[in-house]
Parts: structure tokens; sequence; C-alpha cells
């Protein structure tokens, strides 16, 4: 067999799973390597100096450990979907920023030394908003059919969903709950869900997709 790439990879890691989605939609194949994070190998860490994931290595030793990257890396190759062609960088970026930096604080508000999470829990809900809006005129945030920044995006939704899943079902958002809805139920989605054993050394390689 010919030699893979190797995908440094967290099964609940929302970087790790918009990464696997998009070489999973390519049908290009790698290696996984499943990482548990309070005891990484130490080939992750000597691959990248980031040490977090996911981390792709090449045949020949090239290093891309940006989730976005891998993402453009496998639709690069193959994208029978069409998705490079629906990379909204705008909303990406507000996702990877000021969203993350909100649901980060919301869900781990000890890790901030925060007594309260509530205002950052507005702060992401200002963002539902405005992705509610773009998704009551089309059906996904690509367009008409799912694409790059859908991807890009729903993990973390996913996360800031289930930090209260109550409060956010609650919320007057039928557009939203919709899309999430979709992601959360399909085939693609339960496809990379899978669960696999830490790698360590040694192990026999393990095919993804």
């Amino acid at each position: 067999m010919a030699e893979l790439p190797i995908l440094y990879s967290f099964r609940r890691c929302p970087y790790a799973m918009r990464a696997r989605m998009a070489i999973a939609v390519s049908g290009i194949s790698v290696e996984l390597r499943e990482v548990v994070l309070r005891d990484k190998p130490p080939e992750l860490i000597e691959a990248s100096a980031k040490t977090t994931v996911p981390v792709l290595v090449l045949p020949g030793g090239t290093v891309i450990d940006e989730s976005l990257d891998i993402m453009r890396w496998a639709l690069g190759r193959n994208d029978p979907e069409g998705w490079l062609a629906t990379d909204n960088l705008d909303l990406i970026q507000q996702n990877d920023g000021p969203f993350k930096a909100a649901l980060d604080r919301y869900k781990y508000p000890h890790r901030y030394g925060l007594q309260d999470s509530d205002p950052y829990r507005k702060e992401g809900a200002v963002i539902l908003r405005h992705l509610e809006e773009k998704l009551q005129n089309q059906k996904f945030l690509s367009g008409n059919k799912r694409g790059l920044t859908d991807i890009a995006i729903f993990p973390f939704m996913r996360q800031f969903a289930a930090t209260d899943q109550t409060w956010f079902d609650a919320q007057p958002l039928p557009a939203l709950h919709r899309w999430l809805s979709q992601f959360l139920t399909s085939d693609l989605f339960a496809s990379i869900m899978l669960r696999y054993p830490q790698w360590r050394a040694g192990d026999a390689p393990t095919v993804f997709p």
C-alpha cells in the first residue's frame, strides 16, 4: 500500500471534526491517529510545535497544522460537491474569532476565572441571530447546498448549542435549528464520529475514512 498522509485527530475537537469532514467528502484516504490530549504522543509534538490537533503529515514530511488548510488541501485534490467555491472567509473568520472566544468563555468559564458566563452567551447569541438571518433566505450558509463554510462553522455551533441545550432549543431561531439538525443527523457526521482507540507507536494503521 502506498504511504498515506497521517492525520493526528481527536474525536470531539471541533477543528479536527471539520478537517475529517472535508477529508471524508474528498474521498482521500489518510492514516488516522487518534490522540488523547492529556497524553500527546511524541510524534505529534515533533511534527508540530503547536502540539494540538488536527495535524496532517504528508508523505515526504510536509506538515499542515491548521484545520482550514487541511480542509482546503483535501478539497484541492478532490472536491466532488464543489465546496471550495463556497468558501465565505468573512463568516469563517467571525466563527473562528469572536464566536470561538465567546464559546470558550461560555462553555468553560472556570478556565478564565469567570463567575458568570452569561455575558458570553449573549455575545454568541448575537452571531446566532446573524446566521439565522442568512439562513432565512437560503438553505445553507454556503447557498443552496452544503459547502465549506457550513462545515467549517458547524462543529462550533454544535458545541455552543450543547452547552445548554434547553436554552438553545428555546431560542427563536428556526432556520438555524433546522440547519444544525441537518448536519447532526447526516450520514457524513456519523461517519466521522466513529470511536477509535488511542494511537500508540507500533499500532496497525487505521485508514480513514
